[in-house]
């Protein structure tokens, strides 16, 4: 009679137990689903970081710096680009194949004065994202053709005819720019380069004049 009497207390002990391993068991699930989505999270954040880093890597790989030129002051620094690298070409064939003193010294003077004024249109061209020719147009092509047939009086003639009518061209365009040029900065090239184009040409003028 005494063991049934205590069977009571027993099975209330065991229920007690029972509950008490249930709520642990649910406590450590918890805590697990917990770490589990904080990892999670973590994990998609460092993704997030890591995605945001590329994009900024592959933006900064492909970017490039748009013209602030407009299309009128463009079209004046390719054709001064041109137009001077055309003189130093022409102008080292001169100082070569040239006969007249006049002629070699023009020659040597193009090669000095247009490499410069052509060194700075390029970084002024690039601070602007400019892209200039590298090339000389046709026309320039030609003469340096038809120059490469001739020799003696017959090459210095048709250079010095070339270069009167060359700088006769650049001096009414460098005017325009240095009055009419949007770009605060080209405008001010184009004015400092003036002078310059048009000692050329009255020196071209001058060597023609001698060859008789």
């Amino acid at each position: 009679m005494k063991k049934l009497k205590n069977y009571p207390w027993i099975l209330a002990l065991a229920c007690a137990v029972a509950m008490m391993a249930f709520a642990c068991h649910k406590e450590s699930t918890d805590n697990a689903a917990t770490d589990t989505s904080m990892t999670a999270t973590s994990a998609t954040d460092t993704s997030a970081t890591t995605s945001t880093v590329a994009d900024t890597s592959g933006t900064a790989g492909t970017s490039t710096m748009a013209s602030t030129v407009d299309h009128d002051d463009q079209e004046f620094m390719n054709k001064a680009a041109q137009g001077g690298m055309a003189e130093v070409m022409l102008g080292q064939t001169a100082s070569s194949k040239g006969t007249s003193p006049d002629v070699k010294n023009f020659g040597n003077r193009m090669v000095s004065d247009h490499g410069k004024a052509g060194d700075e249109l390029k970084q002024l061209a690039q601070t602007k994202g400019v892209t200039l020719p590298s090339d000389v147009d046709d026309e320039s092509k030609k003469m340096a053709d038809k120059l490469s047939t001739l020799s003696g009086k017959d090459f210095d003639k048709e250079y010095i005819n070339g270069m009167v009518e060359d700088h006769e061209k650049e001096v009414k365009e460098f005017e325009k720019a240095s009055k009419d040029a949007k770009d605060p900065d080209l405008k001010a090239w184009a004015t400092k380069t003036l002078p310059t184009l048009q000692d050329h040409l009255k020196m071209a003028k001058e060597a023609k004049s001698k060859l008789k």
